[in-house]
């Protein structure tokens, strides 16, 4: 019995790769046999039949089962859930069992980021990708809706290749290098075009932030389309809380454009929680900086913009031009995992001020009341 119950506390340790929590809190741990040899065997039930990560938690199981004392042998065996128990699952991940936009409700305190740009060929999805993938480094949860439907980039920025586990009606996002992460590329086979209207692409949008399950975030981010279409005024609708990050080069062409992205906050009530400028300089091995896109557009950009929505909108980076942050994106690699190169240490720097930001709780009800004496 002593034995039985250690292997069952080192099971909670076992984290489903998908879900990120525990397979016993999950209800995925249907039985534990141990008998005198020390031969463990354990009974888990997959969400789905075909479960992609069965592996992953065959072996971890297996790793932590085995570690051990006392225990000879471990033998996991797999089975699938009841529609019951499917339906259970469902309940307790979403908590009051409602559908809906959970980082759209009163309570959530998940930061929510939409990253825009005025035109595209600016790096938007790969500053998106480095400034998530930075923070869950440091420890934050973290997750991306790629909602750029027609120039999807992010699973491959992210070497995404595995597709989303569906349990039903809801969907399991894969997990990169930490992040959580949804393309409507992970749907398509190859490089099929998405040639879709207005209401197609809102309700791609509304079915990623209500069907794809991410659990608790600290932080989410979306990829936006470039410029001021119908997915900008979708995630306004549907994220009214989301602050935009505008990403821009350093020509005044670019700056220009942006800016129209950036004034949409006054349109939608959005905060500006700032611009990023790309491709600021190319530093030549001399050492010296070579301005390949010319200065400045960043910061009149914010000057532009501080104007435009009456508070003063920060220069939060300027990230140089350099091979390695577009080796790292051909790699599936974003840069800030392994690189101190100055790009690198850039983005780090937007990620930790970003997630310094407190988080405000006015009107937030904590449930708190007074203790009776």
């Amino acid at each position: 019995m002593t034995l039985e119950a250690d292997v069952r506390s080192a099971l909670d340790n076992v984290i489903d790769p998908e879900l990120r929590r525990p397979i016993t809190e999950l209800g995925m741990v249907q039985d534990i046999t141990v008998d005198d040899d020390g031969a463990v065997v354990v009974h888990v039930l997959l969400t789905i039949a075909g479960c992609p990560l069965r592996g992953t938690i065959t072996t971890d199981v297996e790793a932590a089962v085995g570690s051990l004392a006392g225990v000879t042998s471990v033998s996991v065996t797999l089975g699938v859930m009841t529609q019951e128990q499917r339906d259970a699952l469902k309940a307790r991940l979403r908590g009051n069992g409602k559908r809906g936009i959970p980082f759209s409700e009163p309570g959530s305190l998940t930061r929510v980021y939409a990253v825009a740009s005025g035109k595209g060929g600016v790096g938007k999805s790969s500053v998106t990708v480095n400034l998530a993938t930075a923070m869950a480094a440091q420890g934050l949860r973290v997750g991306i809706v790629d909602a750029d439907v027609y120039g999807f980039s992010v699973p491959a920025l992210m070497g995404i290749e595995q597709p989303p586990t569906r349990v039903d009606e809801m969907i399991l996002p894969p997990v990169a290098h930490g992040v959580k992460a949804i393309s409507i590329g992970m749907f398509v086979t190859g490089n099929q075009p998405i040639a879709w209207r207005g209401p197609m692409l809102h309700r791609a949008l509304e079915q990623f932030l209500q069907d794809v399950y991410f659990g608790d975030l600290d932080v989410l981010f979306l990829d936006l389309p470039p410029g001021t279409g119908d997915i900008a005024i979708s995630v306004s609708q549907l994220l009214p809380g989301a602050e935009l990050l505008i990403v821009t080069t350093p020509q005044s062409a670019a700056a220009d454009v942006a800016e129209r992205a950036g004034s949409m906050a006054v349109q939608t009530g959005q905060k500006l929680a700032g611009v990023i400028e790309n491709m600021s300089w190319l530093e030549l091995p001399t050492g010296e900086r070579l301005e390949v896109f010319g200065s400045g557009g960043g910061r009149e950009l914010t000057r532009r913009l501080s104007a435009t929505v009456n508070y003063d909108v920060e220069l939060l980076g300027s990230i140089p031009l350099e091979p390695a942050l577009r080796e790292g994106g051909d790699a599936g690699r974003p840069v800030v995992l392994d690189s101190a190169s100055p790009a690198a240490r850039e983005l780090k720097g937007i990620a930790s001020a970003l997630a310094r930001r407190p988080r405000g709780l006015t009107d937030l009800r904590l449930n708190v009341s007074p203790r009776r004496a």
